[in-house]
């Protein structure tokens, strides 16, 4: 059956094409192509063809310039005021003003549905501060909105279109990007051609594109290794040897954004009123008894990346006060004994596909030694994520996919009270040092005040991370200059090497 979706997938893209046709397989449909209303993944990954923003993120998950060239914050970072690029033309034909960037950001504001008004926080005001010039006025200070500026937040279309919704705009929505959308078929294809009026057309290097929605990473693999896709998203890492052994593709890598963990149950409810819920000695000993990097080579042929943190040791808001714990069993067995106990048992739910299973399986084998009885219970992920929230567990095992900013990795998580600290940790100095991060615009005051929560809720392990994944693009041979980013998007600019 996979050989033969794989064979309808290569017929339908044998046929001649122009030059320079770049071919991408995706790991799903889109939803609707309207940044403002945008839900999934695999609209991001359209968009980055499509739709330029304010800012953008490079490899080391730097703010960088694209839209606008220069920005800055008030003094009391109630405003945030970005200087405009020249010469930037919409799809269109419309050139980019200072007006024409504020009527593109209310759209996020004020268009019913939208799911970019939550990002942009407490942004009350968007107004041309000049001819080019755009600022977002904040009833509050929120460090985050930057870093939301760099995803479909701070993605613009047109003035003309920004009054279009629905069927007309999905027909060809007008952005400020490489490419234009020219024909949508769902659950088939969507097909985009370059625009000549793009301000960096002298990096863009492809005259078409093709993205197909392929669920079934074997299919996609196979069109790939076939010569039918130049580039495929979301390689399994149980595929990674193959292809590293096919001259014909490879795998180009870069740390992700997501993390996994453990969630303790501390406060919410009487499952939490375990030795595990109550005493930090008894968590310490937990985290003291697994290996992380032997963890990953079993469970995931050593591709995945050990991790103590939400984020990986290079981004710049790492907490480096805090390294990665090392192994140890005699260590793990006397802070039991210290907490009263020979051995404890914990009630272990994670959700039952196979990487969680295998992952917590070396858990249990690695916690045994170290007197930690773990039981394993196998939960839809669904109704175990409901679980979390009522407090319907011990601990948990789960993935978070992550964000550019750290506030958007700790605070719904560490702070008192917010809906997505199911184990109801409260700790209030925690909670002072992730205000103080997210109010200040100065990076030097937010590393400083992330160094410090982490130092306390790292202590306290209402979670424990274990491993970041790695974004995995399988990518013809031919095709050079595709950069590798955290966040895991397919940036066409600089891609060479398409064929017709």
């Amino acid at each position: 059956m996979r050989r033969f979706a794989a064979l309808l997938v290569l017929a339908g893209l044998a046929s001649p094409a122009a030059a320079q046709h770049l071919r991408i397989g995706l790991n799903s449909d889109p939803d609707v192509l309207d940044p403002t209303l945008s839900r999934t993944v695999a609209g991001r990954q359209v968009f980055a063809a499509m739709c330029d923003k304010l800012v953008d993120i490079n490899e080391r998950l730097e703010i960088v310039p694209q839209l606008a060239t220069a920005w800055r914050w008030s003094d009391d970072g109630r405003a945030l005021t970005f200087t405009l690029r020249e010469g930037v033309r919409f799809h269109d034909g419309e050139p980019l003003t200072g007006e024409a960037a504020a009527i593109g950001l209310r759209r996020h504001l004020q268009t019913p549905g939208s799911t970019r008004k939550a990002e942009m926080g407490p942004v009350t005001e968007v107004v041309a501060t000049g001819p080019m010039e755009v600022t977002l006025r904040l009833s509050d200070p929120f460090a985050p909105l930057l870093a939301a500026l760099a995803d479909r937040a701070g993605m613009l279309v047109s003035p003309r279109q920004a009054q279009v919704t629905g069927a007309d705009f999905q027909r060809e929505p007008a952005c400020a990007g490489p490419f234009r959308l020219t024909r949508r078929i769902p659950q088939d294809r969507m097909e985009l051609e370059r625009f000549d009026g793009y301000w960096d057309r002298s990096n863009i290097h492809i005259d078409r594109v093709t993205y197909r929605p392929i669920p079934d990473a074997t299919v996609r693999l196979a069109n790939l290794r076939a010569g039918a896709l130049d580039i495929m998203e979301r390689v399994s890492p149980s595929d990674v040897a193959e292809i590293r052994r096919d001259q014909r593709v490879r795998v180009v890598q870069a740390p992700s954004l997501a993390t996994f963990y453990l969630v303790i149950n501390v406060a919410n409810g009487a499952r939490s009123q375990t030795p595990l819920g109550q005493d930090a000695r008894v968590r310490e000993a937990l985290e003291l008894s697994i290996d992380r990097q032997a963890l990953v080579n079993v469970a995931f042929e050593g591709l995945w990346v050990p991790a103590n943190q939400a984020v990986p040791p290079n981004h710049p808001f790492y907490a480096r006060s805090v390294p990665m714990p090392q192994r140890d069993v005699a260590r793990a067995r006397a802070l039991l004994r210290a907490s009263g106990h020979d051995r404890v048992k914990i009630k272990l739910s994670v959700p039952n596909t196979t990487d969680y299973i295998q992952a917590s399986e070396v858990i249990q084998a690695m916690a045994a030694e170290a007197g930690i009885d773990i039981e394993i219970q196998q939960i839809e992920t669904a109704t175990l994520l409901n679980q979390w929230t009522a407090g319907d567990f011990e601990a948990l095992m789960i993935q978070w996919s992550g964000r550019v900013d750290l506030d958007g990795n700790l605070y719904a998580f560490y702070a008192c009270g917010v809906p997505l600290n199911g184990g109801r940790y409260c700790n209030r100095d925690v909670d002072a040092a992730l205000t103080e991060a997210r109010r200040s615009v100065d990076p030097a005051v937010r590393a400083a005040a992330y160094d410090r929560a982490a130092r306390m809720y790292l202590a306290d392990r209402p979670y424990i991370n274990l491993w970041q994944p790695l974004t995995l693009h399988g990518v013809s041979a031919s095709i050079q200059g595709l950069s590798a980013v955290p966040d895991g998007l397919i940036r066409l600019q600089g891609l060479r090497g398409a064929r017709g």
